[in-house]
């Protein structure tokens, strides 16, 4: 039997006088420009600050790395339309374990995502605020921790297009 629970999202968008390249150029100049095989430092043996220890290797000054690019540019093309718009996958365990530690459901969320469009002279960044997906009943700790998030991620967002 499935149970459904209904929350709102908030979608937060950055507008950016940057170019479509520029402003990827900026942001995997932060968050690093290969996806981190996040699943191959899981896999080695170690405790939890051996863990710390190679994650932090992968970290950008905002507290981010790179987990996955999906260039929906590259195939709606095909669909007739011409837009260029990249879905960018990223993310920090060392940030999740605050929120999975009080929920573990809020690993729906993390890691997060961010969207980046072209734009009429410039360009644009999008994504839905942690916090309002991953609190979804009361829980203080967790919504502290996704609120910390929350922070974080818009600090990225803003140097990033701005």
């Amino acid at each position: 039997m499935a149970t459904e629970t209904r929350f709102d999202g908030v979608r937060v968008r950055y507008d950016s006088a940057k170019s479509y390249p520029e402003l990827v150029a900026a942001l995997l100049a932060d968050i690093g420009e290969q996806p981190v095989p996040i699943n191959d430092i899981s896999a080695v043996e170690g405790d939890w600050q051996s863990y710390r220890e190679r994650v932090d290797k992968h970290v950008g000054p905002h507290g981010f790395m790179l987990f996955a690019l999906l260039d929906h540019g590259a195939w709606i093309t095909k669909a007739g339309i011409e837009r260029k718009v990249m879905r960018v996958i990223l993310g920090n365990p060392l940030i999740a374990i605050t929120m999975l530690r009080h929920d573990v459901t809020a690993g729906l969320f993390a890691p997060v995502e961010l969207l980046i469009l072209d734009e009429d002279g410039g360009s644009s960044l999008t994504y839905v605020k942690p916090s309002s997906l991953m609190v979804t009943e009361p829980n203080a700790e967790l919504q502290a921790a996704a609120e910390d998030l929350d922070a974080k991620l818009a600090a990225l967002a803003a140097a990033v297009t701005g």
